[in-house]
């Protein structure tokens, strides 16, 4: 008896405007220069602003990707 072969699989497209955005990583330089000054901005540059901090970078809500 010949059974029927499983097909492949049909793959959902993702509509490209329900994609969900991420923010970009950025620096203290990038945050200095930025014109909207955000409230973790602000934090993130009040804590670099200290002698010997490291930092990592902070999401920027205003550059998505």
């Amino acid at each position: 008896m010949a059974g029927k072969k499983a097909g492949a699989k049909k793959k959902t497209l993702v509509d490209t405007s329900q994609r969900q955005q991420q923010m970009a990583i950025v620096t203290v330089d990038t945050c200095l220069k930025c014109p909207a000054v955000c409230t973790r901005g602000a934090a993130y540059m009040e804590k670099m602003s200290k002698p010997g901090s490291i930092g990592y970078g902070v999401p920027c809500i205003l550059r998505r990707k």
